[in-house]
């Protein structure tokens, strides 16, 4: 991306800041970017996961304070803004990783108790064209609150906790042989935090070392090429919790938990690759995490979620971020 602090901030610096009512776009002072409310989820949801695929949001699994491993796999089509079921995951889970890859949603791992408990090793293929799942091999160990991302025709798994500890095990599975294989494990074990590909390059970002309180700024980068890692520019704001993605060629890492006072963040702050810098754009209306991320068109879309810390004020609200 060329000149990309131009397009962020104009010259002229003028920014609306409107009165977020609804039907109307929540536009911030602080960066660039406008937030819009959206058609919510029928049934609020925590700790969900979501990925976009031929133009539609997927919003899968998660947990309420009734029940932790939800199968519900959910549609959303922003030209018609409106949200149907699609076929259910064969088992559930909070806390999964999800990415896209070759035209279908790989679901990895996730907690299926309450406290990030009973981990799971299952890995699930989606078809959205035939509307079903396939069960693949699973990993080779069992854990939630894990980062997944595609590259290189393969699905990267990072980190995570199981029942009994935090990892920094790499995990890298291919599609075309249905095997796992090993990578170099990151520097430290972490988890809650964001994984994406870009530029030929995995980004590790932000999360936790244990409890919610214990977050980080830390930003690893892992080259394919030498199997090996770099410390990247940390984030602005440590925190975990948060999702991110890729969008306009930038990762985007928005909200999170683990700010003083038992507040969430609402922090939306995107790394250039090309710049190797970081910039702030328009934060959320509410800090919320433990929420679904995904793109469509020319839109990020926020899903579902949690507006107070743990899993406290769940919420089934969508909102979409652009970027001009």
């Amino acid at each position: 991306m060329t000149n990309v602090m131009s397009r962020l901030f104009p010259a002229s610096g003028a920014m609306l800041c409107l009165l977020s009512v609804a039907g109307a776009a929540y536009a911030q002072s602080t960066g660039q970017g406008t937030w819009t409310p959206k058609a919510a989820l029928d049934m609020a949801r925590n700790e969900v996961v979501a990925v976009g695929l031929n133009g539609k949001v997927y919003v899968l699994g998660g947990n309420s304070i009734e029940k932790y491993d939800y199968t519900v796999n959910e549609e959303y089509d922003p030209a018609i803004g409106k949200w149907r079921a699609r076929a259910p995951l064969p088992s559930g889970a909070n806390h999964m990783g999800a990415t896209a890859l070759n035209g279908k949603i790989y679901a990895v791992g996730g907690f299926t108790a309450s406290g990030h408990k009973g981990a799971t090793a299952n890995l699930y293929e989606y078809d959205p064209g035939a509307d079903s799942w396939r069960t693949l091999a699973p990993l080779p160990l069992e854990r939630g609150s894990i980062a997944v991302t595609a590259l290189g025709g393969k699905v990267h798994a990072l980190g995570g906790r199981n029942d009994k500890e935090m990892t920094a095990l790499h995990d890298v599975y291919d599609p075309a042989t249905n095997t796992w294989s090993t990578a170099a494990p990151m520097s430290r074990g972490r988890d809650h935090m964001v994984a994406q590909a870009i530029d030929g390059k995995i980004h590790v970002i932000g999360g936790r070392w244990g409890a919610s309180s214990d977050k980080t700024n830390m930003h690893e980068i892992y080259d394919p090429a030498s199997d090996g890692w770099t410390i990247g520019p940390p984030m602005p704001t440590a925190r975990s919790g948060g999702t991110g993605i890729v969008f306009q060629g930038m990762i985007l890492v928005v909200g999170g938990e683990g700010a003083e006072g038992g507040k969430t963040f609402n922090e939306n702050e995107a790394f250039d690759a090309k710049t190797n810098k970081w910039v702030t754009l328009a934060p959320m209306p509410t800090g919320r995490h433990a929420f679904g991320l995904a793109v469509a068109g020319s839109s990020v879309y926020l899903v579902a979620g949690s507006t107070g810390p743990g899993g406290s004020a769940i919420t089934p609200n969508v909102i979409a971020f652009t970027l001009q």
